[in-house]
């Protein structure tokens, strides 16, 4: 099992999602969570005559606000888990945006699983920035929460995103934790006339779930490459599924930004939270 997580409070959205979906996954894993805070210093400061002395004001007065920012964010946590009596440490800090995602990213290497909040457009935000970031660099899974998510996590049903590929394989291994205590998997491929390897098959997977005492069913649909997204989440909804597992950006974000993307979209609407491995 997971047995340290680490989950992003953010700052200037709402915590809610990243709070109740982290503390209920450790309730339900009896993982250590690591809550972390960052209140991001703004780089623009506006020219002053009178020198020096009061741009350094002007600096300490936004660290200042930030630190406020990290604080109010750390205390919603800090109010659910003592309620929740898990084992946890907080911390709350303050950077500009580059050190803010440096210090995130190293430290979600050194965690099982990190949880973030979905990017929500509606919001100018660098959280919104930030889960990108960590999905590329930290080296592990990164749980995502859509930003409507409220109330428990439980991952009784899930959905295992399937295409033969290195990253689809990455997720699969480290979702297995999750994997083991589900109720249903559901096994979500996209039919292709193209010929494949058998070993890259549905097939292939489920006998190797089999093996490990998980049972699985295929829910299969052939579909455009702008059509993938939608489809699976329709899936999701049809097999009531609490999770998804897949893997992240099998292209370059150049080529997702100016192309589309299943990950890129799957972070523009998600319906259900979703595990991702790059």
């Amino acid at each position: 099992m997971f047995k340290n997580i680490l989950v992003h409070i953010p700052t200037e959205r709402l915590a809610r999602p990243a709070v109740d979906g982290s503390i209920t996954l450790a309730m339900s894993t009896g993982a250590h969570l690591d809550a972390t805070a960052i209140g991001y210093e703004s780089t623009n400061v506006p020219f002053v005559a009178e020198g020096g002395a009061a741009v350094a004001a002007i600096f300490e007065v936004e660290r200042e606000r930030a630190q406020e920012r990290a604080e109010a964010a750390i205390r919603v946590f800090e109010t659910e888990a003592r309620n929740a009596d898990i084992s946890y440490t907080t911390r709350a800090a303050t950077a500009i945006p580059a050190e803010a995602r440096a210090i995130l990213c190293a430290g979600a290497r050194l965690h099982d699983l990190t949880v973030m909040t979905q990017p929500d457009a509606d919001h100018d935000s660098y959280d919104n920035v930030m889960p990108r970031e960590v999905l590329f660099q930290a080296g592990g899974p990164v749980l995502f929460f859509p930003y409507t998510f409220r109330g428990a996590f439980s991952a009784k049903r899930i959905g295992i995103c399937w295409d033969g590929s290195r990253l689809a394989a990455r997720a699969l291994h480290d979702a297995m934790p999750l994997l083991q205590n589900a109720d249903a998997l559901t096994v979500i491929s996209i039919t292709s006339s193209e010929w494949t390897l058998p070993e890259s098959s549905t097939d292939y997977l489920l006998r190797y779930l089999a093996q490990s005492g998980l049972p699985a069913r295929v829910a299969s649909f052939p579909s455009a490459r702008s059509e993938i997204q939608p489809a699976i989440l329709s899936i999701a909804a049809d097999e009531s599924l609490d999770l998804l597992v897949m893997g992240g950006y099998g292209h370059s974000r150049l080529q997702e930004t100016l192309l589309g993307g299943v990950t890129r979209d799957m972070l523009q609407a998600m319906t259900v939270p979703v595990l991702m491995s790059h």
